[in-house]
């Protein structure tokens, strides 16, 4: 049986294409046979809304199966967390994943459309694994914004990643470690 990952960008010009697309394949190789990573192209990635990213995900997870992996980059991480905690989807969750995701909210980057969630856990499945990552190296997401995740969601387990850049230095293996700790849990 495969596993269905979806995989969601961030958000800039180019960004699909030319940045996130390295981390995806990076990803596939480390994940090897037993995996279908989905990589969707986003609506207007040069400039991200909220609406139509939540709509877009929500439609992208509900043609996948039971047990989908999230795995989110940067500002979609942060709207693809938004989007789970405002209506989570019919389908169940395998485990949740964010890469150099910027906080909404007190301490981290406003926003006019998506509304701040001090307590995200009070949002989100309890039954739902939740990874972040994030490099201390970081020149895009201030490395704090680690930590206010870690206040929202005591219970994600952090991977701070000495070093790490804003594409974790094009590194995944600690997604992928993650990802097959999961699947020998499960």
């Amino acid at each position: 049986m495969t596993v269905d990952i979806l995989f969601v960008q961030g958000g800039g010009r180019d960004v699909h294409d030319q940045w996130d697309a390295r981390l995806v394949a990076r990803l596939k190789k480390e994940l090897g046979p037993g995996y279908s990573v989905r990589y969707p192209r986003m609506p207007d990635e040069a400039d991200p809304h909220y609406p139509p990213w939540r709509d877009a995900l929500r439609n992208e997870v509900a043609d996948l199966q039971d047990g989908v992996l999230l795995i989110g980059h940067s500002i979609g991480g942060a709207i693809l967390i938004h989007t789970l905690a405002d209506q989570l989807p019919r389908r169940k969750l395998g485990g949740v994943f964010l890469i150099a995701t910027p906080f909404i909210g007190d301490g981290g980057w406003p926003s006019d459309e998506i509304s701040s969630k001090s307590n995200l856990a009070d949002h989100l499945p309890a039954d739902v694994p939740f990874f972040l990552y994030h490099g201390t190296h970081d020149e895009v997401v201030p490395f704090e914004h680690l930590r206010l995740y870690e206040s929202a969601m005591p219970h994600a387990l952090a991977r701070p990643l000495d070093g790490a850049d804003h594409q974790l230095n094009g590194d995944l293996s600690c997604v992928a470690q993650d990802i097959f700790a999961l699947k020998l849990r499960g």
